[in-house]
């Protein structure tokens, strides 16, 4: 019989409210007013039960299409406003639902008529402008590519003499593919353990266009494939500020019209690409990926497992911050273009997303956003390892031996012991050198423990031995306090600390 346990819901949510279902059979139903979700593979099962009061839910998020959800479940979610998310397992949104806002006709209306009266072009300039911005400093910055941001910000400069979309897209689309340029040579590191596990193109970002859709569809190397899939908690994430802010996801002003798509999602999500592009480059400059965290196809998709596709959705909280701001600005500029009535003078639009008219009156901005933080995984095995270590204890054991044993054969070469045996002559020589009389009468054993020796906690190691002459092992035993040294050290360390009589 298949193994099943409960979750506490503070262990089952993410610290931003999102809970991830994933596997075969997921179940989401309600008994008792408590939302049940069961989600695993075989064995593996998961049992998610959540109360009505304190839940803290903010996104449900399921990854795959077997199962259901009943509708008592879907109104449970309406009534505590969290949004649900259905994903396959290649990252395609296939449902996006939440709670239903106050809707005004007037405003979907001038969103029909924005491409025929220039707003649609105003808009759309604004957004890419914020775009090429953001991918012109994330080229210059972290890609330290110079040439390729000058060149970018030079088609952003071409933007306000755009006389139609068709323009701005192919503004966006050369700019897009200097862009990609500068990514093409990246390389994507691996734990030492999986470097000959991977195949040879998964070791470089590669080419946005995939080799196999001659399109950013079915990524063929990791970084495109993380990509993807963030791209799509994205637009999942516009497509419901936009019905929150009352627009419709489906009518674009950007993007052509286009059977299943929401074309004002895909519009709202360009300013905020650049941001998903820095949480990836930073992920592939700073840490390895793990091969455990993709895999193949039979035609050559790199595709994630439901490991790491579960911790990318815990971070939709993130892009629906980002996006809030800009689903506003094209409901407020739509909004301008409606025909002053009595009624809609006195109605001033909602900014629902970041809250940024209530907190205008209070005299406070919106919060800037943080990007969500990658998790630090060791160098040789790729496990989880906290943010200062850089390997895991098991690997550091096997790297210690390793170093052992070569510090062992080194220490034993004829130079090292003629060297050692010049070291020892010198300090026999000066302690046979040594006067007691030289030191201090103040400078006793007990002024040095209890005045010197406490001291030099806040002194580096570094600068004891350069003052001392001595190994980083024994500067270290004095700085602990391990070892009292000779009293002709007493007085140079005395001065170090600034100890005086």
């Amino acid at each position: 019989m298949a193994a099943s346990h409960n979750l506490l819901q503070s262990h089952a949510l993410s610290k931003h409210g999102v809970l991830v279902l994933n596997g075969f059979r997921i179940r989401v139903s309600v008994n008792a007013g408590h939302l049940l979700c069961h989600d695993g593979i075989a064995e593996e099962r998961r049992t998610v039960q959540l109360p009505r009061v304190g839940n803290g839910l903010r996104r449900l998020v399921m990854i795959g299409s077997d199962g259901f959800i009943t509708l008592e479940a879907l109104r449970w979610l309406a009534d505590q406003s969290a949004a649900f998310t259905m994903l396959d397992r290649r990252g395609k949104v296939l449902v996006v639902t939440g709670p239903v806002y106050p809707s005004d006709s007037k405003l979907r209306r001038a969103q029909a008529l924005a491409l025929g009266n220039g707003t649609a072009l105003r808009i759309s300039e604004e957004l890419i402008r914020q775009k090429l911005d953001g991918q012109a400093a994330l080229v210059r910055d972290m890609l330290h590519d110079a040439a390729a941001a000058g060149a970018i910000e030079r088609f952003r400069q071409e933007l306000p003499s755009a006389e139609s979309i068709e323009t701005v897209r192919l503004i966006e689309a050369q700019a897009a593919r200097l862009y990609w340029q500068a990514w093409s040579d990246l390389p994507v590191r691996w734990p030492r353990n999986d470097e000959r596990r991977v195949p040879e193109h998964w070791k470089r970002f590669g080419s946005r266009v995939s080799p196999l859709t001659h399109s950013p569809r079915l990524a063929a190397t990791p970084g495109c494939a993380v990509l993807n899939f963030l791209y799509s908690l994205t637009e999942s994430e516009a497509r419901l500020s936009a019905v929150a802010m009352g627009l419709d996801p489906a009518i674009g002003l950007l993007h052509v019209d286009a059977p299943n798509r929401d074309s004002l999602a895909c519009d709202l999500q360009e300013p905020i690409r650049p941001s998903v592009d820095a949480f990836v480059l930073h992920w592939l400059q700073s840490e390895p990926l793990r091969k455990a965290d993709f895999f193949e196809d039979r035609n050559g998709n790199c595709r994630l497992v439901s490991a790491l596709a579960t911790k990318l959705c815990e971070t939709a909280d993130t892009w629906r911050k980002l996006v809030g701001p800009v689903a506003e600005y094209v409901a407020k500029e739509i909004w301008a273009t409606i025909p002053r009535g009595t009624s809609t003078l006195a109605r001033v639009l909602a900014t629902r997303l970041t809250q940024r008219n209530k907190r205008a009156v209070k005299g406070s901005d919106v919060p800037t956003v943080t990007l969500p933080k990658v998790e630090h995984r060791c160098r040789d095995c790729g496990a989880k390892v906290p943010s200062d270590k850089e390997r895991c204890s098991k690997c550091w054991k096997r790297v210690t031996r390793v170093n052992f044993k070569a510090g062992r054969k080194v220490a034993q070469r004829p130079e090292s012991l003629a060297k050692r045996s010049a070291t020892q002559r010198m300090h026999k020589q000066e302690i046979q050198n040594w006067e007691p009389s030289n030191l201090p009468s103040w400078l006793t054993r007990d002024v040095y423990v209890k005045r010197v020796q406490p001291a030099l906690a806040s002194v580096a190691k570094s600068r004891i031995r350069s003052a001392l002459r001595v190994s980083e092992p024994y500067s270290s035993d004095i700085q602990a306090g391990k070892r009292v040294p000779h009293p002709r050290h007493w007085q140079g360390l005395a001065q170090l600390v600034g100890v005086q009589g």
